[in-house]
Order: C-alpha cells, then structure tokens, then sequence
C-alpha cells in the first residue's frame, strides 16, 4: 500500500464519438456535456490542510462548483463516492458507489451526499475510474462525457491507474486527464505523468482557481482553421474533405468539406480542444497532419501542403468509352491510387502519375506532370469497331503489328458465332480456327486496319 501525501484532482474527458458526425447544421450546435464527479471519501481527507481539513475544503469548493453548473444549459451531473463505506482496517479495493446518476435537476442530492461524507477508507482510484467510465447513459451523436476525480491521494490498492486510463483512451471512452496535486515533489510528479497533464494547487486558493479553470476548459470549445497551401505557401485550396481522427483511439471525430467564406479566407471550425488530433485532407493521393493539439481561447492555424492541378483524359468523339474508368498511379508505384473516368477531370497533387488506360490494346503513359492550378490533358485515338463474323464458334486471337513484331491483344470469344471489338487505331491481325475444324491447316490468318471511328467487317470463313 502506498502511503497517501497530497491532495490531486484527476479530469478525464470520455468524448462520445461517432463516425456519422455530420455538421448539417449551420448553426453551432454546442455539445451535451455529462460531468461525472469521483470524490474521495478515504481516512486521509480527514488530515487537515491550510484552513480545515481536506475533506471539508474539498466539499466547499466541489459545492459552489456544483452551484454554478446546475442552471447552465446542456450539462448535467453525476456523483460516484470511494473509500466512504468500510472503515481501514481491513483494506476493501472494491469500495466505489455511484451514489448519484445523471438525471435532471439533480444537483441538490450531489450536494446532500456531499455534506454528509464521513471519511473511513481507502482509495481505489483505478477501480473507481473503470466503473465511472460506465456510469455514463448511452452515447449519443453531440455529447461530452466527462470525468473529474478528486483525490488527496494516489493509488491504495493494486490497481494501475495509468494502464486502465490507456486503454480507456485506446478505446476512444476517455481523454488524457488533468491531474492537479497539492505540495507535491517532481518524483510525485512523474507517477502520474502516465495518467495525464499534471497541475500543482500549492495552497488552497490555488485549489480553487484551478478547479475553476479546469472546468472553464470542460466545458469550452475553441476555433481552428485550415489552411490548405498550394505550391506558393498560400491556402487557396480548398473543397477537399477532411477527416479529423482522435490520435489515441483512432476513432472519427469531425468530418467537414474545406470551405472558403465570403471574404475568401479558411471558414472557422469549432473543435473540442481537450483532444489530440491527427487530421487527413483525402486530397489525391491524401495529406496527413498529425499530433494536431489546440488551446482553449486560443485560433489554432493548421496548415498542410496540398497544391493541387487537374488531369483530365479525353478520347474525341464517340461514344464506345463512355464509363470507361483507368487507373492512375502515382509515378514508379505499384499501387492503384485512382479510378478515373475518361472525359471527366479531377484534382490530384501537383507531381508525376502513371496512367493504364484498359482499352483494345491497353494503353500505358508514364510520368505524366500535374502542375499547380492547371489542366494536364492527355488524349488518345478515337477508337475504331471490328466485326467478326464466323462459320461457326472457334478459337483465335488478336495481335497488333509494331514493327516487325506482333503483340498479343485479346483473345477471340469461342463460345459465340459473331462478335464485336472496340479497337485502338493500328494494323491487326486475327488468327481464327473453327470449332469444328479439327485439323491445324483450317487456320485461318487476315490482316486488317483499324482507323479513328471506323468500322471494320472481316469474314472468318
């Protein structure tokens, strides 16, 4: 057992995320936040401190904090008790009580229970924080869930606070927390590095102006921008969506399309500050920013080099390519980065693409440029139609002369009598055997042309 010597409040924030957060609205619409209070009813809050005995500090200020939150709008309150109900010794780790649960007009019981503490056990703050991240009612689309733990001591028990606050953290329930200690020494300190950001009340009005700051931050949100830059350092890009992920848990947080307002500039976002950010700009190929973290009352900037031009491939009349989708890639990459209809253009970042465009016979541009803020086109032939007509269903193939070389194109349908082929430009040849021709000299060999548009007709017989 650990030997309690300072007085700390712990403030985690569970946010409740979901990945359909979706800010249709044009008004800001502010959160619901649900604060769960943890207090500390062990023996040692009888010790005295400053002015009284901690327990009685404690409770004033937790009191006139209640006061001031019970008539505010979109917040309501819980209260959970540990170390209140068997006396040390015996040491019992399972003493935590949710003595009052969220619901409307509540605040005067939080203040009873409050009141009538009688400090006698021990303190099992790991315990304590595990079963109050489930006190929470069900989670809903635009709310906060938030825990304050008010201790004047570390863990008693076997518990380990840092690793069930990780794992509520991993699990997107809970936020870093606030640790707030009372004439604590930097080793003190250091155990509680793991748990969250650590502030030191060095007398009792400290006490209360960082309980009031904390909840200050509880329950604001402060303003950001994005700015996306183009190859000149300006943010002039913009209509790209965005993806604003919890670091920890890797969960959703915000989705927003990137939008300039009237005046030209990036459009504000209200964020949760108590998170820690990685945001993706699902430009093509996409743009992370990591590590994003805010200030309360403070206009964060978040910048991120996007610079984008256009691609466009087109293929001049007719209509055999409609829908045709081919495949860009970033240049010497393997990988598929995007399927892109022909005719139609889209915005890529400024750098060299590989194309593979799937027509007859497929088609491979290498190092193709998209350059800042203009259109790389990059056409190809109208294509031409062939027509084969057979005596019967048979075996063949295509090849296209280059040179003094053929290169293999397709291969015939064998199960159908007469078919149809859309061609690039070029001169073929088709190798045709029928079905039935069960000897090798029935093959049958015709060049032919294909020009832009045309329609060509060659008899397999």
């Amino acid at each position: 057992m650990m030997k309690k010597g300072m007085y700390l409040i712990v403030l985690i924030f569970c946010i409740s995320i979901s990945e359909s957060n979706s800010q249709t609205s044009l008004k800001y619409v502010p959160p619901e936040t649900r604060i769960l209070f943890i207090f500390d009813g062990s023996q040692s809050m009888l010790g005295l401190w400053e002015s009284d005995k901690k327990i009685n500090i404690a409770r004033k200020t937790l009191i006139s904090i209640i006061d001031s939150l019970e008539h505010l709008k979109n917040v309501q309150l819980a209260l959970r008790l540990y170390g209140h109900q068997f006396p040390v010794p015996p040491q019992n780790c399972n003493d935590t009580k949710l003595e009052v649960p969220f619901g409307p007009g509540n605040a005067s019981k939080i203040r009873q229970e409050l009141r009538f503490i009688n400090p006698k056990g021990t303190t099992p703050i790991a315990h304590s924080l595990e079963l109050g991240a489930k006190d929470f009612p069900p989670s809903c689309e635009n709310c906060r869930n938030i825990i304050i733990l008010i201790t004047d001591g570390i863990e008693a028990c076997d518990g380990d606070a840092c690793a069930v606050s990780y794992e509520l953290q991993k699990q997107g329930i809970v936020l870093k927390p606030f640790i707030i200690g009372i004439g604590i020494d930097e080793g003190f300190q250091e155990t509680f590095d793991c748990i969250g950001h650590f502030y030191n009340a060095a007398n009792e009005e400290n006490f209360n102006n960082i309980m009031e700051v904390v909840i200050s931050q509880a329950l604001n949100a402060t303003t950001a921008q994005v700015n996306l830059l183009d190859k000149n350092g300006k943010p002039t890009e913009t209509n790209v969506n965005m993806t604003f992920y919890d670091q920890v848990s890797g969960k959703v947080v915000y989705n927003y399309i990137h939008t300039m307002n009237h005046r030209g500039n990036p459009d504000t976002l209200i964020l949760d500050h108590m998170m820690t950010y990685n945001m993706r700009v699902h430009t093509i190929p996409p743009v992370d920013v990591k590590n994003i973290q805010l200030t309360v009352g403070k206009h964060t900037i978040i910048a991120a080099d996007t610079p984008q031009g256009t691609l466009k491939l087109v293929s001049n009349g007719g209509n055999q390519y409609r829908g045709l989708e081919f495949i860009v890639r970033q240049s010497g990459k393997m990988n598929t980065l995007n399927m892109q209809e022909i005719n139609e253009p889209e915005n890529y970042l400024t750098g060299k693409y590989d194309l593979e465009i799937p027509v007859l016979p497929r088609i491979y541009i290498n190092n193709v440029e998209v350059n800042q803020s203009s259109v790389t086109t990059i056409e190809i032939p109208r294509p031409g139609l062939l027509t084969l007509l057979k005596s019967a269903a048979g075996y063949g193939s295509i090849y296209i002369k280059t040179g003094k070389t053929e290169e293999w194109v397709c291969n015939i349908n064998n199960n159908i009598k007469n078919e149809s082929i859309v061609l690039q430009p070029g001169f073929y040849r088709v190798v045709y055997r029928a079905q039935n021709a069960k000897q090798t000299l029935y093959t049958i060999n015709k060049n032919f042309e294909i020009r832009p548009g045309s329609s060509e007709v060659i008899q397999l017989y």
